[in-house]
């Protein structure tokens, strides 16, 4: 049985309000603005702080708001993943899709590793300071992604995009058991698996500055997803759960598609995932 942590709820509070130096007043602004640069504003200026060692992880002053009160700018639309046109690599066109597809998911991650830390309060203090780690690494990804784009003749919020990523952290926004298993050991655990081969098409069509980013990305992902994994058997071990048969009941319960591999074993060795997980991801996914 999975025992969920805590995911308070509260009276919703102004936005307007400056964070000042409370870590989670910081994660409230960035996630219900509705400005984009102001978010990434929000993420560097607390990273920076947290270094510093001048915020504080203490729990916040005041409980969490529900998830709904999340917001995201207007623009890009969101539309049904069918109804994304499908592109070519080889296109300037089909480039620029596949570049802002991954800009919008740099640009989620952004948003759900800031939940994840504004959610789940009393947890330890190395925790908080992890996944704002991870918020600014996101941040700077969507960066490099966006300034490509830009260099292409495109912006992010040109193209539609679909919420696929955001549906799940709403479904785990009371578990952070779940959360941990659905996120970073699940959905970010697919770049581990798809990243390396987006990086060869681009290198074959000898767009060495996109390959660059992806290789970037692709280093990063793999130290988030690790975080995962040391978090989510952190919190089984809290609860006297076995992880692996843990992660297997959360997909179960909680996974919208099925799982489907390849995967690549040997990064996600590396990001924390044990031989005797993959082998049963492979059973179920090929």
């Amino acid at each position: 049985m999975i025992i969920p942590l805590r995911s308070a709820t509260g009276t919703p509070r102004s936005a307007k309000r400056l964070p000042g130096r409370d870590l989670f007043l910081f994660a409230e602004k960035c996630l219900t603005s509705t400005d984009l640069n102001e978010k990434l504003t929000l993420t560097r200026q607390a990273k920076a702080l947290d270094d510093r060692g001048r915020l504080e992880h203490d729990g916040g002053r005041a409980p969490a708001q529900p998830i709904a009160m999340v917001r995201f700018p207007e623009r890009p639309v969101t539309v049904d993943p069918r109804e994304l046109p499908r592109r070519k690599l080889t296109t300037p066109d089909g480039r620029a899709a596949l570049l802002h597809a991954l800009a919008h998911i740099e640009f989620t991650a952004i948003h759900l590793a800031w939940d994840l830390l504004y959610r789940f309060r009393g947890l330890p203090d190395e925790f908080y300071r992890d996944w704002l780690a991870v918020a600014a690494e996101e941040a700077l990804h969507f960066e490099l992604l966006r300034g490509r784009l830009r260099e292409l003749g495109c912006d992010y919020g040109d193209l539609p995009s679909h919420r696929g990523l955001w549906d799940v952290a709403e479904d785990t926004a009371g578990d952070v058991a779940a959360r941990l298993a659905l996120v970073p050991r699940c959905m970010e655990a697919r770049s581990l698996d798809v990243t390396p081969g987006m990086i060869a098409k681009f290198e074959q069509i000898g767009d060495e500055p996109s390959a660059a980013i992806l290789r970037r990305i692709l280093h990063d992902e793999i130290r988030h997803v690790a975080l995962g994994s040391r978090w989510f058997q952190w919190v089984c071990q809290e609860h006297g759960t076995a992880p692996e048969d843990s992660y297997f009941e959360l997909l179960d319960r909680y996974l919208r598609t099925e799982v489907r591999g390849p995967y690549n074993r040997e990064l996600r060795l590396t990001a924390g995932f044990t031989a005797a997980e993959l082998d049963r991801l492979e059973g179920i996914g090929n």
